[in-house]
């Protein structure tokens, strides 16, 4: 059920433990909560949707073609993807909150020279920088953190920065929308990389309320040893993998050249900018009916519900080409299908592959989404140079009915496994 969340900092001992100090699970982490959220909304903001929202401008100010400019977040990602599971254990050491607060300068240092810097190898580097920091200061990392820090009262504090940081998207389009023609693509990112740097203070404060609060007998046992090793073995593993890659994959694509896709359907570029704007605002009333629904739902029926969504939002971007009204009802299914993914996601995993290690082995499995969300914007301009705008919705489509699809493979494991036992 929902209700199993993702508990792996629950109290109790166990050999090698160590006691911490915490929230106290009725508190659910107070208003230290509500300053991480905003700290993941500004660096989502700042580093993950400014290049979307900003692509045509900095097609304009570089000369670059989309493929050369986005290599630049494949390689961020593609790098984060291999430090996620170092980054995991790190959580598990008790240093998730010094990843928190210190890795967003070194974010905003990198997105500001990419507003500065002239020449294609320049701008690679930067992003390879970005790429390091974004692996200890994401969503991986703050929920790894909670986990250990509230233990049963991580659900709700994980529901609440995905409820706030789910606007990312929604300040870093208009805003990109009007720093851009203000001044220029790369004039933008400077300003981006300004609210990457205000992740810093807020974060701070919140680690160390968190860690100030006190739960009494709550001990954090250690990774047991061979944790990945034993999941890496599971078929579910490979399963959970495969099926948020190719979601995410089509995500990432659809996000990335959102306005190109928005304005091939005949949206004008306020209209297109306005909608894609929605994705956000989508993510967050995705995760509230969530709630709503509460343990009426179970996880796996929520998860098939989610990539449903993705794969409705195929079909209406490409009726779109129609009546481009329904770039609205894109956004809508697409935007509520993935922001119930950043929820369901990690709360898969404990329920699947177990509690124990929770970070080493959320760090593995994330390296498949993170892999995708790195091809996807040189996926995307490979299709759009092979075969334009229909190739990349045919795609996209495909990538969602096979998330749908690999999802409910596992899920019908998991009966069959169940009526066997």
């Amino acid at each position: 059920m929902l209700r199993a969340a993702v508990q792996s900092g629950r109290a109790g001992r166990a050999k090698g433990g160590r006691r911490v100090t915490g929230a106290r699970a009725s508190d659910g982490g107070g208003s230290a909560v509500w300053l991480l959220a905003l700290g993941q909304t500004l660096v989502y903001a700042g580093c993950y949707y400014s290049f979307p929202a900003l692509l045509p401008d900095l097609e304009a100010a570089t000369g670059w073609t989309k493929g050369a400019l986005a290599l630049g977040p494949t390689l961020a990602f593609l790098i984060m993807a291999g430090l996620t599971p170092f980054t995991g254990r790190l959580v598990d050491r008790g240093l998730g909150g010094e990843m928190l607060v210190w890795l967003p300068g070194l974010a905003a240092l990198g997105v500001a020279g990419l507003g500065l810097v002239g020449s294609l190898a320049g701008w690679l580097a930067l992003w390879a920088v970005i790429g390091v920091a974004q692996s200890g200061m994401l969503y991986e990392t703050c929920f790894a953190f909670l986990t250990r820090r509230l233990g049963a009262g991580a659900r709700g504090a994980i529901t609440r920065v995905t409820l706030v940081a789910g606007f990312a998207g929604t300040l870093a389009f208009p805003l990109g929308h009007w720093l851009g023609r203000s001044f220029g693509g790369q004039g933008a990112l400077v300003a981006f990389a300004g609210l990457v740097a205000l992740a810093m203070p807020l974060n701070a404060v919140a680690v160390r309320q968190l860690r100030r609060r006190e739960r009494a007998g709550l001990v954090v046992p250690p990774t047991p040893p061979g944790v990945v090793r034993a999941a890496l073995k599971k078929p579910a593993f490979w399963i959970i993998a495969g099926g948020f890659l190719a979601v995410y994959l089509n995500h990432g694509i659809l996000l990335t050249y959102a306005l190109v896709l928005f304005a091939d359907r005949g949206a004008a570029p306020g209209l297109a900018t306005f909608a894609a704007a929605c994705i956000g605002p989508s993510q967050v009333a995705g995760r509230l009916i969530l709630l709503a629904a509460g343990a009426r739902v179970t996880t796996g029926q929520a998860v098939m519900v989610s990539l449903g969504g993705a794969v409705l939002a195929g079909v209406l971007l490409w009726l779109a080409g129609i009546a481009p009204w329904l770039i609205f009802g894109f956004a809508l299914a697409q935007g509520a299908g993935i922001g119930l993914t950043s929820i369901l996601r990690p709360v898969l995993i404990a329920e699947v592959l177990g509690r124990a290690g929770f970070g080493a082995i959320s760090g593995a499995a994330a390296v498949a989404p993170i892999l995708a969300s790195a091809a996807a914007p040189s996926v995307g301009a490979g299709l759009l140079a092979l075969g334009g705008a229909g190739l990349v919705y045919a795609v996209c489509l495909g990538l969602a009915r096979a998330g749908l699809g690999l999802m409910g493979v596992l899920l019908a494991r998991r009966r069959h496994e169940g009526e066997s036992g």
